[in-house]
């Protein structure tokens, strides 16, 4: 499968601001199922543009801004070359068969960031499990009762919600649905992270991720290594998830993150807007 992604951002101000270095996390990362063939990244003219690894490996774009200016503007033009993937192509290793997992010593000091927990409200809808059971059907179905349990909602601007918050309300967006995930993974003690990135929805079906970037779940299981999940569809992910950023929190895989600076609060608006492509 061929693709382009065709991404554009837009920061309006009513009068001229300065700001902050910003990180634009949306370069995908490559693997044996995904090759990147060109790459066109704009911004302000004057701005320096740094291409860097971050914390998580993540390939982003560091840019400082120079000059104040009463817009931030972003593009980025991608073509990519992408393999089928079996979502369940992989042998999880004995210790991995049924909950609860066992850790190595080496995985858990590895792995202790993204197994750290905090207190969080019982899921009304699922209950863990009080005796083993198999790791991988376990995972489907709450993945799979996650999303049959909260109502999609679409919401370009704000944070992620808290699990207690999303639900209260009842509703998510894609992100809200990934800190319930993660937060329930880490429950049952196995190590999860947020990803985000690109959803390739081609076809008739419904879009939910469609002119926006999209957020999922990923779950070390020994033998599989990081399994992705995305309890926005309720599936395991497949090829068609094309990770941009990996991180503990939300603010870690958020695709663009800064500030801009002024005197006193000032009207402002942003837009962005998605397109993938089918090549051939």
């Amino acid at each position: 499968m061929r693709i382009e992604i065709r991404y554009a951002a837009l920061y309006r101000y009513q009068s001229p601001v300065t700001f902050s270095p910003h990180v634009f996390r949306l370069l995908p990362k490559i693997d044996r199922s995904l090759a990147l063939t060109s790459l066109a990244f704009h911004t302000n003219r004057g701005a320096v543009v740094s291409w860097r690894r971050d914390i998580f490996d993540n390939e982003v774009a560091a840019v400082f801004y120079p000059q104040p200016a009463r817009c931030l503007e972003a593009t980025l033009r991608l073509r990519l070359d992408i393999r089928e993937k079996n979502p369940f192509d992989f042998l999880l290793e004995s210790r991995a068969l049924v909950l609860p997992v066992r850790y190595t010593d080496a995985e858990t000091r590895a792995l202790a960031p993204y197994l750290a927990t905090a207190p969080v409200p019982e899921l009304p809808f699922w209950r863990a499990p009080n005796s083993p059971q198999p790791t991988v059907d376990t995972l489907i179905a709450l993945n799979r009762t996650i999303h049959d349990n909260l109502r999609y909602e679409r919401r370009e601007e704000g944070p992620a919600r808290s699990t207690a918050d999303t639900l209260a309300l009842g509703v998510a967006a894609c992100r809200d649905f990934a800190v319930v995930l993660v937060d329930t993974l880490r429950q049952l003690g196995l190590a999860a992270r947020f990803a985000s990135g690109y959803l390739c929805e081609l076809g008739d079906a419904e879009k939910k991720a469609e002119g926006a970037l999209h957020a999922w779940v990923e779950a070390y299981l020994p033998g599989a290594g990081w399994l992705g999940l995305d309890p926005t569809h309720g599936t395991l992910c497949d090829h068609r998830h094309v990770t941009a950023a990996v991180g503990i929190m939300p603010d870690n895989v958020s695709p663009v993150s800064g500030s801009y600076f002024h005197d006193e609060e000032i009207p402002h608006e942003m837009t962005a807007t998605l397109e993938i492509i089918p090549r051939g």
